[in-house]
């Protein structure tokens, strides 16, 4: 019985030791990529719901040209303020400027080329300088969602404060 005790001994060590390897990945992990309440809680945003919308033609004399504004319906609203979730295809508008664009379709499909509305777009404001983001990623950003409905130099759809979901 005694010849046992030495490598019992050895072995229980060796397992804590490992208890202690995991717990400490554990907490990097979570110390890396903390998660706060805002972001846990956030509603699931679907490109549907953006889609309860209608535009009325606006003149605006300083410009003296025509443009859409939007009349938002009470589905989208009810998200208006709210911290909020979307995924999508990214569309790097502007690298130069961090002006980036999730959109419902792919590049090739999307508002900027002419085959879909304004509200398949949303204007990501990112929380910090993002990595370089590639044309037509399919990502989740969270966020929360500002409606825009008078200022014709910002798209109808804002997501404040964004970070990306990984």
């Amino acid at each position: 019985m005694a010849f046992y005790l030495p490598l019992l001994r050895q072995t229980v060590k060796e397992y804590l030791i490992m208890l202690k390897s995991i717990t400490l990945v554990f907490i990097s992990l979570f110390a890396a990529n903390p998660v706060s309440l805002s972001d846990a809680d956030a509603k699931e945003l679907s490109w549907t719901t953006l889609a309860d919308v209608e535009y009325k033609d606006v003149y605006l004399e300083e410009l003296d040209a025509w443009f859409w504004q939007p009349e938002f319906g009470d589905a989208v609203k009810e998200y208006s303020g709210e911290q909020v979730y979307i995924t999508g295809y990214m569309v790097p508008v502007d690298v130069s400027t961090d002006y980036f664009v999730l959109s419902r379709y792919p590049f090739a499909q999307c508002f900027f080329c002419g085959n879909a509305g304004p509200e398949s777009v949303v204007d990501l404001r990112l929380r910090k300088e993002g990595r370089k983001f590639k044309q037509d990623e399919r990502l989740t950003f969270t966020g929360k969602l500002r409606l825009n409905e008078t200022d014709v130099y910002e798209l109808n759809y804002i997501l404040e404060d964004a970070v990306e979901n990984k």
